[in-house]
């Protein structure tokens, strides 16, 4: 019997060491993949991640460092409040310990290994202590919620070890770190949590009895029936959390109509790209677009028509930018895009794409078909405020539409038309500098 435990625990650990190192090899895989397929520009989003506008506020907040180059595009799901899990899990992991402490003590049942618990205790405490205050802010911090569930299994396999194994009255504790971490982590993360509580479990309960008899085989059976069934329903309800999350962060940031960014996520770009410059000294671009004639469109064919142009134009302008550019619609038929570390000639030549894009492609059974007037201005040049640059924007686009519509404007000169010819290596530059 103890034969077959041992090698029950030998393969859940190979099982478990598996399932976390799997996701290296898909990214390998397909790094190696995308270096053999030609080289070839990327199509730009115009979008940054929400998640990652979310993490950097929570970092500001706390004083700590905020990015400044592109987003991060981890696929791995996003904790819900990490001030909160943080407080959540000191609280609950410092009152676990205090109260092993206490029962030991008061109940006499262990008194031949009371020492060993109280050292387990405080050993224990003290990594706990490192892990979550005297780490700094480096990658190695990163992974202290996996090293904090490491230190658990840990620490519940000794006192259980230590109380009397397959009968010890702390059993419980594996089943309280599953559910607990399958709400935080992704279910394969949580599966791989349930196969190391398992292996823990086992291996503890025949450190003690290395033939156990029935009884205890089935109260292990019955422990870990509810081990799993509590990481099945803990990663069930902290995945439909995370999805509720995301969807509520989407429509937050994010305009139904258009599927571009909305305007208060833009002013939240632009502040932060604004304070960005101040404290690096590089420009960016603004491009201000508006819809000419949207209002005729809507009284001759319907509002359903002036929708559409609406989603065309905004699909027009979210493929003429770059992955680190802001898209957003900022009224009803005005469209804004952000360009970090783009000079006044960059945004230039994305103006015009856009407008030539947008006047050749057209809407057919539309007359006449959409144009848009575009205008250009830049930091610091035409103001160093978020309010200075978009008025400045304003007074640009308006130019343009003085001008006779359907062209690029600046603010300070008379409205004009700039061509693309010769220019099409800054979106590569601009790509390559982002």
């Amino acid at each position: 019997m103890s034969d077959i435990v041992l090698a029950a625990i030998a393969i859940l650990a190979t099982l478990a060491f598996a399932l976390a190192i799997a996701p290296t090899f898909v990214f390998v895989r397909r790094r190696l993949a995308a270096r053999n397929e030609p080289a070839r520009e990327a199509k730009a989003e115009g979008m940054l991640d929400p998640k990652a506008i979310e993490r950097e506020r929570e970092l500001a907040g706390r004083g700590g460092p905020t990015m400044v180059d592109e987003p991060d595009e981890d696929g791995g799901p996003p904790a819900a409040d990490p001030t909160l899990e943080d407080r959540i899990i000191r609280i609950v992991s410092w009152a676990f310990l205090m109260a092993v402490a206490v029962f030991a003590a008061a109940s006499g049942l262990w008194d031949s290994n009371l020492a060993v618990i109280v050292i387990l205790v405080a050993v224990t405490g003290e990594i706990l202590l490192v892990l979550q205050d005297v780490i700094p802010r480096t990658p190695i911090r990163q992974a202290r919620g996996p090293l904090q569930g490491v230190l658990a299994l840990a620490f519940a396999g000794g006192l259980v070890a230590l109380t009397g194994g397959f009968e010890s009255p702390f059993t419980f504790t594996f089943p309280l770190i599953v559910g607990a971490g399958a709400l935080l982590v992704a279910p394969r993360i949580a599966l791989i949590l349930a196969i190391l509580a398992t292996a823990a479990y086992l291996a503890a309960g025949m450190y003690v009895n290395p033939n156990p008899e029935t009884r205890p085989l089935v109260q292990m059976a019955v422990n870990l029936t509810g081990l799993y069934l509590l990481a099945y329903i803990g990663a069930s309800v902290g995945r439909e959390q995370r999805r509720a999350r995301d969807a509520a962060i989407r429509m937050s940031t994010i305009d139904a109509l258009t599927g571009l960014y909305n305007r208060s996520f833009f002013f939240s770009a632009l502040e932060r790209e604004i304070a960005r410059g101040d404290r690096s000294g590089r420009a960016f671009c603004l491009v201000m677009l508006d819809l000419d004639d949207l209002k005729s469109v809507n009284d001759r064919y319907g509002h359903v028509a002036g929708d559409q142009v609406l989603r065309n134009v905004s699909d027009i302008v979210r493929g003429g930018v770059r992955k680190i550019d802001v898209a957003a619609r900022y009224g009803g038929d005005e469209f804004v895009a952000l360009l970090p570390e783009t000079d006044p000639t960059g945004g230039w030549v994305l103006a015009e794409k856009i407008r030539q894009t947008v006047s050749e492609l057209g809407m057919p059974g539309i007359d006449p078909q959409p144009t848009v007037s575009v205008g250009v201005v830049s930091y610091p040049a035409d103001g160093r405020s978020a309010d200075a640059l978009l008025v400045s924007a304003d007074r640009a686009m308006y130019a343009s539409k003085r001008g006779g519509k359907n062209r690029v404007a600046r603010a300070t000169a008379e409205p004009m038309v700039v061509s693309i010819e010769g220019q099409q290596g800054r979106s590569r530059e601009a790509d390559r500098a982002g």
